[in-house]
């Protein structure tokens, strides 16, 4: 018998033995928070990239803008922005091209063209916006979008809707998130930072009501502040994930580091029992060490 055989059988008697360590390592997949199989959506921008390497920058952006070019496929599209937020392509919304779209915010306030350049710096990467979805009368949905950096002067990227994910954030819950925590970073700056996060770590303080929570990292993603899951304070999260490769915490310090912002992420609901669901978060910075945020969950 031969040994991948071997290893084979051993994976599927554990499987069988313990199938609750397998379930704990697999995705979430619920109604409100599935983890989607976008294999095909970064093959879709890879062939972008590659067409552009093998064709040169000018001839890509035209076939990229081409409405019925080899770059758009039903709802699934490829779109082309450089560093500087100025749209180059866009075989949709033709009316964003030539034009700075970093001010764009969708719906619940997260500036998504300025969130995806930022992920687009590190080389790659996964970023969750409102927009409309043509396929359902231009319904604002959630969606998914996979961003890559072509060189250092501009990026592709691609999305699909996560239709059946919740994403509904009333304004006047965000209203009460930002001055949550906005009152949360002054706090912090009137009190010192180790008198903040002992009352940021108190399930019982002030900043612990109505579903909201205080939490805190430094800029280099160690925990500060945690009081859902305080086993996490002093450990190292930067590189930490959601269930759709989002990479939140690197993302919620990129955008502390520029005063503050909105972003999404899938996360756990201690209110559901740490159900995995959609989390639209407001972040602050503090000082140069360390910024304060807060999140609410989608109805």
């Amino acid at each position: 018998m031969r040994l991948s055989h071997i290893c084979l059988i051993i994976f599927l008697l554990g499987a069988i033995v313990f199938p609750s360590t397998y379930a704990a390592n697999a995705p979430v997949n619920n109604s409100a928070s599935t983890s989607t199989n976008h294999s095909d959506l970064v093959s879709f921008v890879d062939k972008a990239m590659a067409y552009a390497k093998a064709n040169g920058k000018e001839k890509a952006i035209a076939e990229i803008n081409n409405s019925k070019g080899k770059f758009v496929n039903g709802s699934l599209y490829v779109f082309a922005v450089d560093f500087n937020g100025v749209a180059l392509a866009h075989p949709k919304r033709p009316d964003f091209v030539g034009k700075n779209q970093l001010g764009m915010q969708d719906t619940n306030g997260a500036a998504f063209f300025k969130n995806m350049l930022t992920v687009a710096k590190y080389g790659e990467g996964f970023v969750y916006y409102i927009f409309a979805n043509p396929a359902h009368n231009n319904k604002q949905e959630l969606k998914l979008t996979y961003v890559e950096k072509m060189d250092n002067s501009w990026w592709v990227g691609a999305g699909t809707y996560l239709s059946d994910i919740p994403a509904n954030f009333s304004a006047g819950s965000r209203n009460n998130l930002t001055s949550f925590v906005e009152t949360a970073a002054k706090y912090a700056k009137d009190n010192g930072k180790d008198n903040a996060l002992k009352v940021f770590n108190d399930k019982n303080g002030t900043f612990f009501k109505n579903g909201l929570y205080v939490f805190a990292y430094d800029f280099t993603g160690n925990t500060l502040a945690a009081p859902t899951q305080p086993n996490l304070v002093g450990t190292n999260r930067i590189g930490a994930q959601d269930p759709n490769g989002v990479k939140f915490i690197r993302d919620m310090a990129d955008l502390a580091k520029g005063g503050s912002g909105f972003t999404y992420y899938i996360y756990a609901d201690p209110t559901k029992n740490m159900a995995q669901r959609l989390k639209l978060s407001y972040v602050m910075k503090v000082d140069d060490n360390w910024w304060v945020g807060a999140g609410l969950y989608a109805q």
